[in-house]
Protein backbone atom coordinates (compact mmCIF):
# COMPACT_ATOMS: atom_id res chain seq x y z
CA UNK A 1 0.00 0.00 0.00
CA UNK A 2 2.69 1.99 0.55
CA UNK A 3 3.98 2.38 -2.82
CA UNK A 4 0.17 3.16 -4.05
CA UNK A 5 0.62 6.34 -1.33
CA UNK A 6 3.86 7.79 -3.48
CA UNK A 7 2.33 6.73 -6.70
CA UNK A 8 -0.78 9.69 -5.71
CA UNK A 9 1.69 12.22 -5.09
CA UNK A 10 3.63 11.13 -8.13
CA UNK A 11 -0.18 11.80 -9.95
CA UNK A 12 -0.66 15.04 -7.71
CA UNK A 13 2.14 16.49 -8.89
CA UNK A 14 1.99 15.57 -12.19
CA UNK A 15 -1.25 17.26 -12.14
CA UNK A 16 -0.48 20.56 -10.97
CA UNK A 17 2.43 21.08 -13.56
CA UNK A 18 0.02 20.01 -15.82
CA UNK A 19 -2.21 22.87 -15.03
CA UNK A 20 0.01 25.13 -13.65
CA UNK A 21 -1.01 25.64 -10.43
CA UNK A 22 1.00 25.50 -7.05
CA UNK A 23 0.72 23.63 -4.06
CA UNK A 24 -0.24 26.63 -1.71
CA UNK A 25 -2.75 27.17 -4.10
CA UNK A 26 -4.27 23.62 -4.48
CA UNK A 27 -4.31 23.31 -1.16
CA UNK A 28 -6.49 26.72 -0.63
CA UNK A 29 -9.00 25.64 -3.04
CA UNK A 30 -9.14 22.09 -1.27
CA UNK A 31 -9.43 23.67 1.73
CA UNK A 32 -6.88 22.12 3.59
CA UNK A 33 -3.38 22.57 4.82
CA UNK A 34 0.16 23.06 3.01
CA UNK A 35 1.24 20.47 5.76
CA UNK A 36 -1.53 18.10 4.72
CA UNK A 37 -1.30 18.40 1.32
CA UNK A 38 2.89 18.21 1.39
CA UNK A 39 2.01 14.79 3.40
CA UNK A 40 -0.20 13.63 0.62
CA UNK A 41 2.52 14.10 -2.14
CA UNK A 42 5.22 12.60 0.19
CA UNK A 43 3.12 9.33 0.82
CA UNK A 44 3.04 9.73 4.36
CA UNK A 45 -0.83 9.97 4.99
CA UNK A 46 -3.66 9.19 2.20
CA UNK A 47 -6.53 12.05 2.07
CA UNK A 48 -10.32 10.76 3.26
CA UNK A 49 -13.07 10.41 0.60
CA UNK A 50 -13.93 13.80 0.33
CA UNK A 51 -10.54 15.12 0.56
CA UNK A 52 -9.73 12.89 -2.36
CA UNK A 53 -13.06 13.91 -4.08
CA UNK A 54 -12.10 17.74 -3.76
CA UNK A 55 -8.71 16.95 -5.24
CA UNK A 56 -9.24 15.59 -8.06
CA UNK A 57 -12.19 18.34 -9.11
CA UNK A 58 -9.34 20.91 -8.45
CA UNK A 59 -6.75 19.38 -10.22
CA UNK A 60 -9.41 18.73 -12.80
CA UNK A 61 -9.03 14.61 -13.16
CA UNK A 62 -10.62 11.97 -11.40
CA UNK A 63 -10.08 9.76 -8.40
CA UNK A 64 -9.81 6.55 -9.77
CA UNK A 65 -6.51 8.79 -11.73
CA UNK A 66 -5.49 9.89 -8.60
CA UNK A 67 -5.70 6.21 -6.74
CA UNK A 68 -4.12 5.05 -9.73
CA UNK A 69 -6.79 2.60 -10.70
CA UNK A 70 -6.60 1.44 -14.29
CA UNK A 71 -8.94 2.43 -17.02
CA UNK A 72 -10.73 -0.67 -18.52
CA UNK A 73 -9.73 -1.43 -21.95
CA UNK A 74 -12.91 -1.71 -23.36
CA UNK A 75 -14.27 0.92 -25.52
CA UNK A 76 -17.41 1.85 -23.21
CA UNK A 77 -15.29 2.47 -20.17
CA UNK A 78 -13.10 4.16 -22.03
CA UNK A 79 -15.41 6.20 -23.82
CA UNK A 80 -17.67 7.39 -20.37
CA UNK A 81 -14.52 8.22 -18.75
CA UNK A 82 -13.71 10.71 -21.56
CA UNK A 83 -17.04 11.76 -21.40
CA UNK A 84 -17.21 12.75 -17.81
CA UNK A 85 -14.11 14.41 -17.93
CA UNK A 86 -15.00 16.71 -20.61
CA UNK A 87 -18.37 17.49 -19.29
CA UNK A 88 -16.26 18.11 -15.67
CA UNK A 89 -13.60 20.58 -17.63
CA UNK A 90 -15.51 22.27 -20.58
CA UNK A 91 -16.13 25.50 -18.95
CA UNK A 92 -12.62 25.51 -18.25
CA UNK A 93 -11.55 24.97 -22.08
CA UNK A 94 -10.89 27.86 -24.86
CA UNK A 95 -12.58 27.91 -27.87
CA UNK A 96 -8.98 26.33 -29.83
CA UNK A 97 -8.98 23.04 -27.27
CA UNK A 98 -13.17 22.48 -27.55
CA UNK A 99 -12.67 22.70 -31.33
CA UNK A 100 -9.59 20.31 -30.96
CA UNK A 101 -11.89 17.72 -29.28
CA UNK A 102 -14.78 18.00 -31.84
CA UNK A 103 -12.92 18.20 -34.93
CA UNK A 104 -11.70 14.58 -35.46
CA UNK A 105 -15.15 13.74 -34.89
CA UNK A 106 -16.37 15.25 -38.04
CA UNK A 107 -13.28 14.21 -39.79
CA UNK A 108 -13.91 11.52 -42.83
CA UNK A 109 -11.86 8.89 -44.10
CA UNK A 110 -10.00 9.75 -46.92
CA UNK A 111 -8.65 6.59 -48.98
Amino acid sequence: MENNKSDMGGRIKAQLAAINKSQRDLATEVGITEVSLSRYIAGIREPNGSTLANLAKALHTTTDYLLGREVGNDFDSEFETTRAWIARNAKNMSPEQRMSLVGPLFQTKEG
